[in-house]
């Protein structure tokens, strides 16, 4: 049995009440990105299956569910993006609240060097300043900051554990 015999057999006709209601049927097909067989054979099907097949979705229910999905993800990224700004601050405060052991003059106990600090400057090769600071996460701004990075460069420095070059700070082996 060849090609066409077995589209002929699948093929039912429809003559529709008006040439207006077949240009609607192909515009609207169109619209779907779908051939107009695939549109009616999926209309007639959701016609005909009940609504409480809890597989079966029709595209209307489909598209509704995508609507408010897309909504719903719009919503938690705006939400998303709250929270980063607001963990970006917390983040700047801890900074300039640890840099305080460094610039306070009155400060007394014991200092804790910023640990991702020494792994950068463990790492071999030499690191400028910017370096260091970008990777730390600090805005030029941070004054406070950036200057209690640099004490603590200069403390490693008068330790031995790093060395200042030309081309940026270096750790000492």
């Amino acid at each position: 049995m060849g090609k066409t015999e077995t589209i002929k057999q699948r093929a039912i006709y429809v003559y529709l009440p008006s040439h207006d209601a077949v240009n609607r049927w192909k515009s609207l097909a169109k619209q779907a990105g779908t051939s107009i067989s695939k549109f009616v054979a999926e209309h007639v099907e959701n016609s005909l299956l009940p609504e409480e097949d809890s597989d079966y979705k029709t595209r209307s229910s489909l598209l509704d569910e995508i609507i408010k999905l897309n909504e719903t993800l719009k919503d938690k990224e705006r939400r998303i993006g709250h929270l980063e700004l607001l963990v970006e601050k917390l983040e700047e405060d801890l900074r300039l609240y640890r840099a305080q052991m460094f610039t306070a003059e009155s400060f007394t106990g014991i200092r804790q060097y910023d640990r991702r600090l020494i792994e950068i400057v463990r790492e071999p090769g030499s690191h400028n300043s910017d370096e260091i600071l970008s990777r730390l996460g600090v805005k030029p701004r941070e004054q406070e900051t950036v200057k209690a990075i640099s004490v603590q460069l200069e403390n490693l420095e008068r330790y031995g554990l790093v060395r200042s070059t030309s081309k940026g700070w270096i750790w000492q082996e």
